[in-house]
């Protein structure tokens, strides 16, 4: 058995683990547009000239507007930015959208599907972090033109290398900006080729002395990147040169508190403060539209949830693989094929999807959801049982199990 480290970012949204191959890792299945959210892709001017592109996903209310704006930014995964998948912070982004906010999520110069370059500026994280704040400034003036944002009601949050780059633009006096909230803040030099912790702070002092926007950050006990120690530091520093942030150092979550905003349970850590943060500066709290939720897939009584011999279709290695599932975290699937071909995801965007989308491809025809969270969802079919009795009887090509990651990753998050 393969197995990948999950990368930071991988930590956020969430991970993928298959019967497959490791030249396929890098690619994620793209997932459908959420229509309840009236999801859809925009592309927003980047640069000097404006002649990149930034691919930017934009949710929003029903209506015409005008409507408060919450801009989030991502982070980086490990190597090439371009290949980083389309980030949508889905639940932030529905938490908001039920409060009357359109949502926007740009993916900076040189990541995913954006033109123009990434740049890259190693060690000096405060060069980093005002890099990456250009391409956020863009946004921002791309958003207050359009006749359905209210261009005075802003607010820019961001998660890891996005809380950096979020920080960096708060030394910018910036027209409608209300507030920033800075997510698990910063960025690493795994290669360990500088003090990027010192970098860190001073970078944080620097956007501190010249820092024009309030702003609210939030670092969890467990968080892999930026321990409680290092935020404390970054935080002193911010204040202590003049800026104006409140640090929230909430407890452990999950496995990890880096990827604590794009999980589905991190609403239940995040909202208190921010909804107090929002009030502070302005902005609009109260629930104004509902979000039909998303179906779910009826229960089964195939077997119990533990029984890893009942599973359809399974080798040995895929058994080995299902008991590496029953012990992920929620929110979690499980999808097999007749072929053999199994994987499971979790944490991150539509685990399920995710699962199904992976198999599919691995297997080269449709998968099934066996379990999803805590339950089993399938249901038997007589031929399905008939062709898992043949396959199960026939040998079979031994193909090792890699641990895939989702839309997340990143050693520099």
């Amino acid at each position: 058995m393969i197995k990948l480290i999950p990368s930071v970012r991988n930590l956020a949204l969430g991970v993928v683990v298959s019967l497959t191959v490791l030249p396929s890792l890098a690619v994620e299945p793209a997932l459908e547009l959420d229509h309840r959210l009236n999801e859809r892709i925009v592309l927003i001017p980047a640069g000097k000239t404006g002649k990149a592109m930034m691919e930017t996903t934009v949710f929003r209310p029903n209506g015409p507007g005008p409507y408060p704006l919450l801009i989030i930014n991502h982070g980086k995964d490990s190597g090439e930015p371009s290949r980083q998948t389309r980030d949508r912070f889905i639940f932030m982004a529905t938490a908001f959208v039920k409060r009357g906010y359109a949502v926007m999520v740009p993916m900076r110069q040189g990541f995913a599907n954006s033109t123009g370059r990434y740049k890259d500026f190693g060690c000096n994280m405060t060069a980093n972090g005002y890099s990456q704040a250009n391409d956020v400034r863009d946004a921002v003036d791309f958003a207050r033109s359009l006749d359905w944002i209210d261009a005075g009601r802003i607010v820019v949050a961001g998660q890891s290398y996005g809380g950096l780059a979020t920080m960096a633009l708060g030394t910018q006096n910036v027209p409608g900006v209300r507030g920033l909230i800075n997510f698990a803040g910063g960025l690493r030099d795994d290669a360990n080729r500088c003090d990027w912790r010192g970098e860190l702070v001073r970078a944080f002092g620097a956007y501190g002395a010249a820092n024009k926007i309030a702003s609210l950050w939030m670092y969890g006990a467990n968080d892999s990147l930026f321990g409680p120690e290092l935020a404390s530091r970054m935080h002193a520093a911010f204040v202590g040169s003049g800026g104006q942030a409140r640090l929230v150092e909430y407890g452990k979550f999950k496995r990890d508190a880096h990827g604590m905003i794009a999980s589905r349970d991190g609403e239940k850590v995040w909202w208190r403060d921010t909804e107090r943060f929002l009030k502070q500066i302005g902005m609009p709290t109260e629930e104004r539209y509902s979000v039909t939720a998303q179906p779910q897939m009826p229960k089964s009584d195939f077997a119990r949830l533990d029984d890893v011999d009942a599973v359809p279709f399974l080798t040995e290695k895929g058994r080995q693989g299902y008991r590496e599932y029953l012990a992920r975290m929620t929110p979690r699937a499980f999808a097999v094929s007749a072929t053999g071909a199994w994987c499971w995801a979790e944490e991150g965007e539509d685990p399920d999807a995710r699962a199904l989308a992976t198999c599919a491809r691995k297997a080269g025809q449709p998968c099934k959801l066996y379990s999803v969270d805590e339950h089993i969802v399938w249901r038997s079919e007589p031929a399905a049982l008939e062709r898992a009795t043949t396959i199960a009887a026939a040998p079979h090509r031994p193909i090792g199990t890699t641990g895939a990651t989702g839309s997340t990753a990143a050693v520099n998050n």
